[in-house]
């Protein structure tokens, strides 16, 4: 979770957000651009939800879409770079692909080994949803961005769990609130970063030119990049490929 306090303290946290937090933490995230909310959604109410509920929801989604684009965009420049692990990808020796392309490298892997990724992702997805008595849902007082720690035993996992996903070594266990809180909103503004980044790379590669500064530096797609697999299993039972 992101610059979550220690778990003993975290029990006692009790978090509710209002419009005048949000406009006041967009003054800290960037002075010049500030509160922009065109859609008015720091009123709304999500769901029957209080507004307090929904801002939480709209921070928490914002907090981790900004962390995939990080992965994405780390990916992606990894990959077209051709850097890869030397070892062998799946059981029967096949290697990891050696294209350069990431929207075309993605579609030469396996469908297996997709299902393989989604069901990690999905079990990840299960576990930020849980709301304890020491780890609050972001809907209800709980913090946004915080991802809650792995528990064994008989009220988590059935088997030992020796590093958590936020933070494994421990390295902020000291970190003042201050500091956490400054990471936070460099972590944020690095999300909005990563999310223009992707779009801008993925844009330009299946429509050359409409990111003029990326022309001729992305290869071309002609793909579908939002797909998640080649072959179109929901649309096949509708005759569609």
């Amino acid at each position: 979770a992101a610059f979550a306090p220690a778990p003993a303290a975290r029990s006692a946290t009790q978090l509710h957000e209002s419009k005048a937090d949000l406009e006041a933490l967009a003054k800290e995230l960037n002075p010049v651009v500030g509160f922009y909310d065109p859609l008015n959604l720091a009123e709304a109410e999500f769901w029957d939800s209080s507004n307090e509920a929904t801002i939480g929801f709209l921070r928490h989604a914002e907090i981790k879409h900004g962390r995939v684009a990080m992965f994405a965009f780390v990916g992606y420049i990894v990959h077209a770079n051709g850097i890869k692990f030397p070892w062998p990808m799946e059981m029967d020796g096949s290697p990891f692909p050696s294209e350069t392309n990431p929207p075309a490298l993605w579609d030469t892997i396996s469908d297996t080994a997709k299902w393989q990724i989604f069901t990690v992702i999905a079990f990840l997805e299960f576990w930020s949803e849980l709301s304890t008595d020491s780890h609050k849902h972001y809907m209800a007082g709980g913090k946004p961005g915080d991802y809650p720690d792995f528990i064994s035993g008989p009220d988590g996992i059935p088997h030992p769990v020796p590093f958590n996903l936020y933070d494994p070594f421990q390295f902020s266990k000291n970190m003042s609130e201050e500091k956490k809180a400054t990471r936070l909103r460099a972590e944020i503004n690095n999300g909005r970063l990563a999310q223009i980044g992707i779009l801008g790379f993925l844009s330009e590669q299946v429509c050359p030119g409409s990111v003029p500064a990326l022309s001729g530096v992305v290869q071309p797609y002609d793909g579908e990049p939002m797909a998640p697999f080649v072959t179109n299993y929901l649309g096949e039972a509708f005759g569609m490929s």
